[in-house]
């Protein structure tokens, strides 16, 4: 298969599954991860229906996103405070925020472009010592800190499920969706710049299970842009 049949299929699968669970397909961002192709796969993917991409290095992000500027580019890597100016040059949506010094980096950052930023705080809901993010009782403390940041705007959660069996992966994806929930519950209706509406979970491997507990974001890149993928 091609890169634009393969995402037409991915696509027409989370709609699929979207539909049995009783959710709007509209509501599900499939985020074509394009961090192992160049530019020609991008165009196919766009000529196929993709309107958002996901990077993991600064250089590519703003080299693709010059090249789409139409397009919504989303930063998924780790976040160096270096090269933060370039990430919110080219970025959409940041999704990997884990720690809270890079919050008012942003800010700035945003600020002297005049932009506001659009982020998720990464969580680690499943407690790996190997991964990334805020512990659980960390993030209302931060959202209610960065209400201050003009340039910054807080929109969810993001998480990864690890690698293992089925009970793991349900109960962080569970996990983070409570942990949403619990936020939004925590904060006056009315604030609209404190209340969460994005959950970026969701991989190749897991994200049917992502959209049961609430997934607005779904990372595909192997099943879209890798040929050896539909063969495994």
């Amino acid at each position: 298969m091609s890169t634009a049949t393969r995402y037409k299929h991915v696509r027409s699968e989370v709609d699929q599954v979207c539909k049995e669970l009783g959710r709007d397909p509209e509501e599900v961002l499939l985020l074509a991860v394009s961090k192992t192709v160049d530019v020609d796969q991008v165009q196919l993917a766009i000529d196929a229906g993709a309107k958002a991409f996901g990077e993991n290095r600064p250089d590519e992000l703003v080299r693709k996103q010059k090249a789409f500027p139409d397009m919504e580019w989303h930063f998924i890597g780790n976040i160096q405070s270096r090269r933060i100016p370039d990430i919110v040059s080219a970025a959409t949506l940041i999704h990997s925020v884990c720690k809270e010094a890079h919050l008012a980096k942003i800010d700035a950052a945003a600020g002297a472009i005049g932009k506001c930023q659009r982020v998720l705080l990464e969580v680690n809901v499943s407690g790996e010592e190997s991964k990334s993010g805020f512990e659980p009782s960390e993030v209302k403390g931060i959202i209610e800190r960065a209400r201050s940041l003009e340039h910054v705007k807080i929109e969810g959660l993001m998480s990864m499920a690890p690698r293992a069996e089925d009970e793991l992966i349900n109960t962080t994806f569970l996990g983070l969706a409570s942990l949403e929930k619990e936020l939004n519950g925590a904060f006056p209706q009315e604030s609209d710049t404190a209340r969460l509406s994005a959950l970026s979970m969701g991989m190749t491997e897991d994200w049917p299970v992502a959209l049961r507990y609430g997934s607005t974001i779904v990372r595909i890149g192997r099943a879209i842009f890798s040929d050896s993928f539909e063969n495994a």
